[in-house]
């Protein structure tokens, strides 16, 4: 099979001709159709994620269709479209995951980064861990959902009921978390990189009912806010933006490092809180929430073999929305 691999952070992939794997137990075998690029394969090509599996094909939006069974699957049957997201096993055993906290877990496996992942023709993957994906969506639009609507999903929930919903960072998530929130009956203040009017005029027609840089004040106060922009200097901005007892909701993976800020914008009960992961349970809400609501994936086609250009540009800030790795014939 063809497939992208990372030697060494800090250096480009490799396209390389590579064995197709073959499901141990409790696995199935997906002919991957698309992998959508998520900033997550950015950090950890780039380094800034600890400790990978090395060499590694990254990708953890994975969208294909099952092509064989390891022993004891009996969850999925041959020819089924499934999705494969960031959290690819959990131990099941641990306190965390006890307690209904799997994306917690001491000994998780994460798909794309300590297991190889999408960007190839096939992958294996836990049967227990993929989702079905609704039959509304094809395979391309489907793919972002499977870790920026599932981490955007998780980190709405975690905003709680708000009305005015902050959103930094308009990107793959963003763009997603926007119409849920609108459908939801939120009203949505989008805060894009500054002298991004491209972005900001993407907010507005998913309908932000305001969009401006994130350097600038937001317009009203808010109730919550979720920064997406892996930015440390976002968190203080936030919380003056956030009335009291607000809350602003960190949903990277990983964050530049946050400045000194007064206690008196934490002061009146506004609250920092941050997303890790997801659990199984998030990813059966979510769907079950996109069989209702029409979810639209701002995507962009590329060839895996050009997964770099891909990355490349996602790092300078000029992709709007997702770019999708399409396999070879798909």
């Amino acid at each position: 099979m063809q497939a992208m691999q990372l030697d060494w952070p800090g250096t480009p992939l490799v396209l390389r001709d590579l064995p197709v794997p073959q499901p141990g137990p409790g696995e199935i075998l997906i002919r991957v159709h698309c992998c959508a690029v998520c900033r997550t394969d950015l950090h950890v090509v780039d380094g800034e994620l600890p400790d990978p599996k090395l060499p590694l094909i990254p990708g953890h939006e994975i969208v294909g269709k099952v092509a064989a069974l390891g022993p004891g699957v009996d969850r999925f049957a041959v020819g089924a479209r499934v999705g494969v997201p960031w959290l690819g096993r959990a131990c099941g055993t641990c306190t965390f995951c006890r307690g209904g906290r799997e994306n917690l877990c001491d000994a998780p496996g994460f798909t794309g980064y300590t297991i190889d992942g999408g960007y190839a023709e096939w992958t294996v993957a836990d049967a227990r861990f993929c989702f079905a994906i609704p039959d509304r969506y094809d395979d391309v639009a489907a793919a972002p959902l499977l870790c920026a609507g599932l981490i955007g999903y998780r980190a709405l929930r975690k905003a709680g009921d708000a009305r005015r919903l902050g959103l930094y960072g308009f990107g793959a998530a963003a763009h997603i978390v926007a119409q849920i929130a609108r459908a939801e009956g939120r009203e949505v203040y989008a805060f894009v990189r500054p002298g991004d009017a491209a972005a900001a005029d993407f907010a507005l027609s998913l309908g932000a009912v305001w969009a401006g840089p994130s350097d600038a004040p937001a317009p009203d106060p808010l109730d919550a806010a979720i920064l997406f922009a892996p930015v440390g200097a976002l968190v203080p901005a936030a919380l003056r933006a956030v009335a009291k007892g607000g809350r602003v909701v960190a949903a990277g993976i990983h964050m530049s490092d946050i400045p000194s800020f007064p206690y008196s914008i934490l002061w009146q009960e506004r609250e920092i809180v941050s997303v890790a992961n997801l659990t199984r349970a998030d990813g059966e809400g979510f769907f079950a929430l996109a069989e209702h609501v029409p979810i639209r994936t701002e995507t962009e086609r590329v060839p895996l073999a050009q997964a770099n250009a891909a990355l490349d540009r996602l790092r300078a800030g000029r992709l709007t929305g997702a770019a999708v790795l399409t396999m070879p014939g798909f």
